[in-house]
């Protein structure tokens, strides 16, 4: 346009423009027509990305309720798996030279203390080595036997013995003595522990 006012308006100039001008219109249609195209294109992609978008939101979704299912899962299962512990028993006894026990109320004459327990038939358990950490406190509130001490976490345990049984997913019946002198007279507390967990409590007194 600033060639055509420039020009001198002569037929050979016109006709040049012409032709660029009807040039220009044939490729501002061709350029239009690509236009509607590209929109066309656009707005398909567009409803392709929002539902992608709504699929993977949905995906997203489903995978969390998924995590959290197999979460609840593991606790499930680990919660069955757990074995439970019960008729605690403490009994003691005097020793006679024949080696028979003899079961007393008297803190004098107990020469020993005989500590039972089951352990439950659990068929989802894991088989195998089981150890339960026994903690037996007399009245003075001091920890008899090995008076070892365990770390579980951050939590520390003093035991006055262990007991590993092979655990084959039925019931099993420990018992174990422990032996001592001087016990105090009065109330004894038992105490079974899986790891730093405890499992059963019992208590019993010597006059």
């Amino acid at each position: 346009m600033a060639d055509l006012k420039k020009s001198k308006g002569d037929v050979a100039s016109m006709s040049k423009y012409k032709s660029q001008y009807f040039a220009l219109e044939s490729k501002m249609k061709t350029l239009m027509a690509e236009n509607e195209v590209l929109k066309k294109d656009n707005a398909k992609l567009t409803v392709e990305r929002d539902s992608t978008i709504t699929v993977l939101g949905e995906s997203r979704k489903y995978n969390e309720v998924l995590v959290g299912q197999n979460e609840e899962l593991s606790k499930t299962v680990e919660i069955a798996q757990k074995l439970s512990v019960s008729n605690l028993k403490t009994a003691a006894y005097k020793l006679r030279s024949s080696g028979k026990q003899i079961e007393t109320e008297k803190a004098r004459k107990a020469d020993v203390l005989k500590i039972s327990f089951t352990i439950n038939e659990n068929k989802v358990a894991k088989q195998g080595d089981k150890t339960y950490y026994v903690q037996v406190i007399d009245s003075k509130n001091n920890v008899l036997g090995e008076k070892k001490t365990e770390s579980f976490g951050s939590n520390s345990l003093t035991y006055s013995f262990t007991s590993t049984v092979n655990y084959e997913n039925k019931s099993v019946d420990v018992t174990q003595d422990l032996p001592g002198k001087d016990f105090e007279k009065g109330t004894y507390f038992v105490n079974v522990f899986d790891k730093g967990e405890l499992v059963s409590k019992s208590s019993f007194s010597l006059r």
